[in-house]
């Protein structure tokens, strides 16, 4: 398989044979149990599908209930992985952090931090006014459009506005360290989102490794 959930712990930093030190932020990569196997005469496709974290059965309906019977468990989040070939697979099966392979390169996907309302400085880097009394032009967001054609305001304006909580993924980071024993995963530098937050693990679709 060539993915897998887990828990953003936190950054820390190793150390290489040479010294060099190097960034890195401890995810809690699974486990994971499979919770359902697609194929490609039923489904058109390849797929395995898991399940992580445990959930509560109260906080669980009737259909999501019925649809992790078969694996005998309950979770709160499903997440479907391509494959070549499922061979190897079994519904209820449980996958640790081993699935992924040392040194390979990875993409990070999570929700990143919410930041509420922001302003333009804030949200788009835009540069402030004049600090001058009587400038009455500090942090607001320049100029609306032209004169009276077009007339509007056009779309994609730079304005203030909710910032954060949207899906990210940061492509080609270096799997420094697996520890399948712990479940836990040293990727190299920064991944989306707080502490706790759940993100999924892949390897990456634009390296050569």
């Amino acid at each position: 398989m060539n993915g897998i959930l887990g828990k953003k712990i936190g950054m820390t930093q190793v150390f290489t044979e040479s010294g060099v030190v190097i960034p890195v932020t401890a995810i809690e990569a699974g486990p994971v149990v499979v919770t359902q196997i697609k194929t490609v005469d039923k489904d058109g496709y390849n797929a395995i599908q898991v399940g992580y974290q445990e959930a509560k059965e109260k906080s669980l309906n009737k259909p999501q209930k019925g649809h992790l019977a078969a694996a005998n468990t309950l979770k709160k989040h499903l997440k479907e992985f391509r494959v070549d070939s499922v061979d190897g697979f079994e519904v209820g099966q449980e996958l640790k952090a081993d699935v992924l392979e040392e040194g390979i390169k990875v993409d990070v996907c999570g929700i990143s931090k919410g930041k509420g309302f922001q302003g333009p400085i804030k949200r788009h880097g835009q540069s402030r006014g004049p600090e001058s009394h009587g400038s009455r032009y500090h942090r607001r967001p320049g100029s609306m459009g032209a004169a009276s054609y077009p007339g509007r305001v056009f779309k994609n304006k730079k304005l203030a506005g909710h910032m954060g909580s949207v899906r990210v993924t940061i492509q080609n980071l270096e799997l420094v360290r697996v520890d399948a024993d712990k479940n836990i995963i040293l990727v190299k530098g920064a991944i989306p989102g707080p502490k706790g937050s759940v993100v999924t693990i892949k390897k990456a679709i634009k390296s050569s490794n």
